[in-house]
């Protein structure tokens, strides 16, 4: 089965299973991810917003917006690379994700890791961050890459090393412009990784 069909048949998984159903129930779209599925790199959100749960995309608000400068000023474009989020229904009035609904969708996003099979995955946000490098605050590992081995196949037990960049969540960034810096300094390991 190709990348595009795994990809299509997890989406209708979701679906099927009404995964948080009372998200779904409040949800306009399920928010997938979007962009290059060979991508070598993959970033996970928290949880899709209002303007993503509208179009059904991820990252398409103002922090979408941000996340777009971010990857100009590597030379990278949304077409090369893949972004998801944790959490695939909006949550109401955007609050935080919950850390059952995190759970529910984890199995999810680890397949649909499985399947981009990135080289280096950046997390936005500590909620993104602490589901793969748990009990770490994102003010003190910002932009510090760590090489992990990612389960690709729990039966097989085969692994893939996969480079990690926790980076502070472009929303954030939007109303302090310290974190803003940050982002923007941050952003300048991902070039040195694919050089």
């Amino acid at each position: 089965m190709q990348k595009e069909e795994m990809l299509k048949s997890l989406k209708q998984e979701i679906i099927q299973d009404n995964v948080c159903l009372k998200l779904k129930e409040g949800a306009t779209n399920l928010v997938f991810g979007s962009g290059n599925i060979n991508a070598q790199i993959m970033f996970i959100g928290e949880a899709p917003g209002k303007n993503e749960d509208l179009s059904g995309e991820p990252f398409v608000g103002a922090a979408g917006k941000l996340l777009n400068e971010l990857l100009e000023s590597v030379k990278l474009t949304r077409e090369d690379v893949y972004i998801t989020n944790i959490v695939k229904y909006r949550p109401p009035q955007n609050r935080d994700p919950l850390p059952e609904e995190k759970e529910q969708f984890l199995p999810f996003l680890r397949r649909q890791i499985e399947i981009i099979s990135p080289k280096i995955i950046i997390t936005l946000g500590r909620h993104s961050m602490n589901c793969f490098l748990p009990g770490e605050q994102i003010s003190k590992i910002h932009g510090i890459p760590r090489k992990m081995k990612f389960v690709l196949d729990h039966l097989k037990k085969s692994y893939k090393e996969v480079v990690f960049i926790p980076f502070f969540h472009p929303a954030a960034a939007l109303y302090n412009g310290s974190l803003r810096k940050s982002l923007f300094l941050d952003f300048k390991i991902v070039s040195k990784y694919l050089n």
